[in-house]
């Protein structure tokens, strides 16, 4: 029996304080591990809106000289020149944003023509998709955008 008092008495481990103390520190590591994960994952997105603008833009152009002069919506431009599945619909949600196109018709009285605009689906807190709004257009070579919350349009600073 004494030997097994000795034996318990000279166990070595961690008591309930220290066990807390490293609980704690981890919990403060997730914390601030996740906050900047969201950031990562916000930007990321943000850069992702950006470069599917720039690439609807290229596709809009290489259909337009298929077709006369006229563009196309998403499904068209899908069906004819090859862009992403994941913009099929009228307005399809891609990494966080939602994107909407208003296409015109070419008439006798003006030339055809088309936007785009990339708006986070959810702007603003903690979960946030993007907090940046992005634009382009037909009349322009470049891609607009805004860090108000409202969609960005043509009079915007290029990005």
């Amino acid at each position: 029996m004494r030997n097994l008092r000795l034996r318990l008495k000279d166990q070595r481990g961690f008591n309930l304080i220290e066990l807390m103390i490293v609980i704690a520190i981890i919990g403060l590591l997730i914390g601030v591990g996740s906050i900047a994960w969201q950031a990562v994952i916000r930007s990321g997105n943000e850069t992702t809106a950006a470069q599917s603008i720039d690439q609807i833009r290229k596709f809009q152009a290489q259909y337009a000289s298929r077709n006369k002069g006229n563009f196309g919506t998403f499904d068209e431009l899908i069906a004819k020149v090859s862009l992403d599945e994941k913009f099929k619909g009228e307005s399809p949600v891609v990494n966080g944003y939602i994107f909407k196109m208003t296409v015109v018709q070419a008439s006798s009285s003006a030339p055809a023509s088309y936007a785009v605009n990339a708006d986070p689906q959810v702007p603003e807190g903690i979960s946030a998709t993007g907090t940046r709004h992005f634009y382009t257009d037909s009349n322009l070579s470049t891609i607009k955008g805004t860090d108000e919350n409202r969609p960005a349009k043509a009079d915007d600073p290029s990005i």
